[in-house]
């Protein structure tokens, strides 16, 4: 029987393999959350480089949210990381969920991403 983990990590990898397929040479916005805080960076998987990068754990940013872990820190880290990537001539990206549900905070994220300026 496979752990959790082990499941998190199929679905992840699930994900990845179809991103590659539809990517067309787009970069991957790539998001982490963890219980505290919530991450995303674009990468350019061709490269092997990271483009751009924003968290909840940001001096700017963690002083103008309660906490890291809820839906509005996440809306601020996709505004965020909308903002530096145009600022860096990326207009279309890959959305990569990892392996979690498009729900909550990822969904909050990919939202705020959308209408700063992104699309996917």
């Amino acid at each position: 029987m496979l752990s959790p983990k082990d499941l998190f990590l199929r679905r992840q990898q699930r994900n990845r393999i179809a991103l590659r397929k539809k990517a067309g040479g787009r970069p991957r916005l790539s998001v982490f959350r963890s219980s505290k805080h919530i991450y995303a960076q674009i990468i350019d998987d061709v490269k092997g480089t990271t483009l751009a990068a924003a968290s909840s754990l940001e001096t700017e940013l963690k002083s103008a949210l309660k906490t890291g872990a809820d839906s509005a820190a996440a809306a601020s880290v996709g505004k965020l990381i909308a903002e530096r990537a145009v600022k860096a001539g990326i207009t279309e990206v890959v959305f990569d969920r990892g392996g979690y549900i498009y729900h909550g905070r990822v969904k909050a994220l990919a939202d705020a991403a959308r209408e700063s300026g992104l699309s996917f």
